[in-house]
């Protein structure tokens, strides 16, 4: 394909999340790649059918995973996203008027927008998360370790105007699922980093409490806000107990 965006997506097991993600980019002329970790449900079938170049790698970490996906595409400009998100009707607009100037940009940091709960999150720490996903190819690669991956990007890098909707958790199920991945990769993190437990770690949820509650007032957001920050103090406390866990285990 010779469009001059391509969207690249890494997957497991999203039958769930991807059609939403993919759905937000109709419209757009842009080669969509899937990078699969070997799902068990749908996934691969419903990117198939909505036009996606879909293959297949192990994961390791996503940084690797996401790198990995990126090489895999053709255009001039790359749009990362995640199965979670879905880009705004604006945004999308946006993008092709970015691909049809001849901009001396090489990337965009765009605004997230979470929602949880049927609400979108302002406070808490979240109303103001940015994060570069539109970039030319040639100047960006994917870094990071175990945990948390980013884009390093070398050019002239913009703030676009409008959004990506992220919607990260369906329900409080899910993200206790995803709890165990994430605080078990968060402990291994410190753990090779020789960060060990003490017994000051066990006053930190509350810190996380009362700093995205009161500080960074979570709480104006409603019953929403307030889980939020409660899950976040519970998923800080959990990772450092994992850390001790791992400690005993040597």
């Amino acid at each position: 394909m010779s469009s001059k965006l391509s969207v690249s997506i890494i997957t497991l097991n999203e039958e769930r999340d991807l059609p939403g993600c993919l759905e937000s980019l109709n419209g757009l002329d842009a080669q969509i790649v899937v990078l699969d970790n070997h799902s068990t449900d749908r996934t691969r079938e419903l990117a198939q059918a909505a036009g996606a170049e879909v293959s297949e790698r192990t994961f390791d970490n996503y940084a690797a995973q996401k790198q990995a996906a990126l090489e895999r595409t053709t255009g001039e400009w790359v749009l990362s996203l995640d199965a979670d998100e879905r880009i705004t009707p604006e945004f999308k607009d946006e993008i092709t008027e970015i691909l049809r100037g001849q901009s001396s940009l090489d990337g965009f940091e765009i605004p997230f927008q979470v929602h949880f709960m049927g609400r979108r999150l302002r406070f808490g720490g979240l109303g103001h998360e940015t994060h570069i996903r539109l970039f030319r190819k040639s100047k960006g690669r994917f870094i990071g370790g175990r945990l948390h991956e980013g884009i390093e990007l070398h050019g002239k890098i913009k703030k676009s105007k409008h959004a990506i909707v992220h919607i990260p958790y369906r329900d409080l199920d899910e993200y206790l699922e995803k709890m165990k991945v994430y605080t078990s990769n968060a402990a291994l993190k410190r753990f090779d980093a020789g960060v060990r437990f003490h017994l000051g770690y066990h006053l930190l949820p509350f810190w996380e409490l009362f700093h995205r509650l009161i500080l960074r007032l979570g709480i104006l957001d409603g019953t929403p806000g307030i889980v939020w920050a409660g899950l976040a103090a519970y998923h800080t406390w959990v990772k450092y107990l994992k850390l001790r866990e791992l400690e005993l285990r040597t």
